[in-house]
């Protein structure tokens, strides 16, 4: 019997749920379904399951924090032997932020975009400690710096929105451990984090626990249940389906669906998906696929980025280069993809491909034409040959558009006229990600996450690109969503001829769905080249860095990690 099995054996549950549901209005189908589980000190309990599965809805439940249309019940739902179900607003703050730490999977939606970082920090340390100020600023910089916070005290001064989405993660999760809590509920806490720093932070997570500290994990990367956690919930459509310790759970999974999830995890990771599809498809092409080029330089490029340089001034005012004489190409019917440590200058780099930015030095040449001397009329003219997928739809899209005119919008920008030929158009498109016509008349609100993205793709296809940025599309899905999404992707640019421009941070995507590879550290590229090439034998030190960080499956658990 393990540390953590005998001290779980003779210690109350830190938090008990016995035939939990709820649901969203008085008369709604319940979301969670009589769910029954608990969590013992010294114990990381994962709940896994794809999107629409209840799990979240269970995480932020037991944070108080299911939201004022939440009706809940339960037969047992305790914290610490106390009743949550007798907890009033007043209540929940004297725990949450003290006893129950919560990291939420939207860094961007939780932190107040009208503080700083360190302001941010430093609320549950004035709520529940009594340190000093002087002893809160110190407590901040160690937090920022145990999360692997770059330049913390600079950082610290900066608002959210001036941090890149994996350094915003960072913050937050700085923010849930502040107090040290007896329990730790983290959704997704690594999603937007780059291979070396997830590392960092599951290695932080394992120094958290103790014999009087428990871990709730929501995730849908099983590299992270393989590392952290003891036991395994398996959520579907609001139930538990199967549960089990981690070896039991990965080595021999009993439920269909448990089968499915770990099944699709390998799906990711393949160099192409559909692999049978694909094969006979070039044994017999369609006639109205344009054939992919043999390589970038055989045609001339459709982007030609070349020595692209571009910094801001800090907080303490400093100049500091986001971008740092960056040169690449993309050609037609191409994939490239750009990786790196999140802060590494990905993202700006796309912004300035997209004109969103003004670069100090080099040039970005799209079909032709250089857009740094274009103006603004002439860019926005442009634009429509290459258009973005970004990370989080739902916040690129209006709450208040239905799907028909989020796509409707981007026909109107491409010169589509209004009317039945414009709504017969949204639903071509909408067909085109496999989604039926009645999605048209949805909001954003109403889809799940994998369908959201569906729509848009569906949207940056309207104006008809040849160019489709890709911007972290799939790092918020689980991994069967994005086993979907980037099928789509892989059959999208076979059929339209679209070449693309992939960024993130997920290796495994990357090698998914690309044909050659930039890897950027620091604003600088550090390796380019074939992607098999570089991740079959890399080259930099910072490559072989991130290929070994990645979070490997193991049904495998040393003494020491039990």
């Amino acid at each position: 019997m393990s540390v953590h099995q005998a001290t779980q054996a003779i210690a109350s549950p830190l938090i008990e749920v016995e035939n939990l549901r709820v649901r969203f209005g008085a008369h709604a189908t319940p979301v969670v379904r009589g769910i029954s589980f608990a969590v013992h000190p010294g114990e990381c309990v994962a709940l896994v399951g794809e999107s629409g599965s209840g799990k979240s809805v269970t995480s932020r439940t037991l944070a108080g924090l299911a939201g004022p249309d939440a009706h809940i019940e339960a037969t047992r739902l305790r914290f610490g032997g106390e009743d949550l179900l007798d907890f009033d607003a007043r209540a929940w703050r004297q725990v949450r932020g003290q006893r129950i730490g919560f990291v939420m999977q939207d860094a961007l939606g939780s932190l107040d975009p009208l503080r700083r970082i360190a302001q941010e920090i430093e609320e549950p340390l004035k709520l529940h400690t009594p340190l000093t100020a002087a002893q809160r600023k110190a407590k901040v910089i160690a937090l920022l710096d145990a999360v692997g916070m770059p330049e913390a005290a600079m950082r610290a001064q900066q608002y959210p929105h001036q941090l890149s989405g994996g350094l915003r993660q960072r913050a937050l999760i700085a923010c849930a451990i502040a107090c040290g809590p007896q329990l730790l509920i983290a959704d997704e806490p690594t999603t937007a984090l780059d291979a070396v720093i997830q590392a960092k932070i599951l290695s932080l997570l394992e120094s958290l626990r103790s014999e009087r500290n428990g871990m709730l994990i929501v995730t849908h990367d099983f590299g992270v249940v393989s590392r952290l956690a003891d036991r395994v919930l398996v959520m579907q459509h609001g139930e538990i389906v199967e549960q089990g310790s981690t070896d039991a759970i990965l080595r021999d999974p009993q439920h269909a669906y448990t089968r499915a999830l770990i099944g699709a995890v390998s799906a990711v990771h393949e160099r192409r998906l559909r692999l049978l599809r694909a094969t006979a498809d070039a044994a017999a092409p369609d006639a109205n696929s344009p054939l992919p080029a043999e390589s970038s330089d055989a045609v001339s490029s459709l982007i030609d980025v070349r020595g692209l340089s571009k910094s801001f001034v800090g907080p303490d005012t400093k100049r500091r280069a986001a971008v740092a004489d960056v040169s690449f190409t993309l050609g037609p019917s191409e994939t490239l993809g750009i990786v790196g440590a999140s802060g590494s200058g990905k993202t700006t780099a796309m912004r300035l491909v997209l004109g969103l930015e003004q670069a100090d030095r080099g040039s970005i040449v799209v079909r032709g034409k250089d857009w740094t001397t274009l103006s603004s009329h002439e860019r926005n003219s442009e634009r429509k040959h290459v258009q973005i997928v970004f990370q989080d739809p739902l916040r690129s899209f209006d709450p208040r558009y239905t799907v028909e005119r989020v796509i409707g919008e981007a026909l109107d920008a491409a010169g589509h006229p209004p009317g039945a030929a414009r709504r017969k158009r949204v639903v071509e498109l909408l067909q085109l990600v496999s989604l039926d016509a009645h999605f048209a008349t949805r909001r954003p609100i109403e889809l799940s996450g994998g369908q959201r993205q569906r729509v848009a793709i569906a949207r940056a296809l309207a104006p008809e690109p040849e160019v489709l940025i890709c911007d972290e599309p799939v790092s918020a899905l689980d991994v069967v969503v994005q086993a979907q999404i980037l099928d789509l992707l892989a059959d999208l640019k076979r059929r339209l001829g679209l070449s693309c421009l992939f960024i993130s941070h997920d290796l495994g995507v990357i090698r998914t769905v690309s044909d050659r590879v930039v890897v950027m550290r620091d604003g600088a590229i550090v390796e380019t080249g074939p992607v098999d090439e570089v991740f079959d034998n890399p080259q930099h030190e910072y490559t072989r860095a991130l290929l070994n960080a990645i979070p490997h499956i193991t049904t495998y658990r040393s003494a020491a990690d039990a």
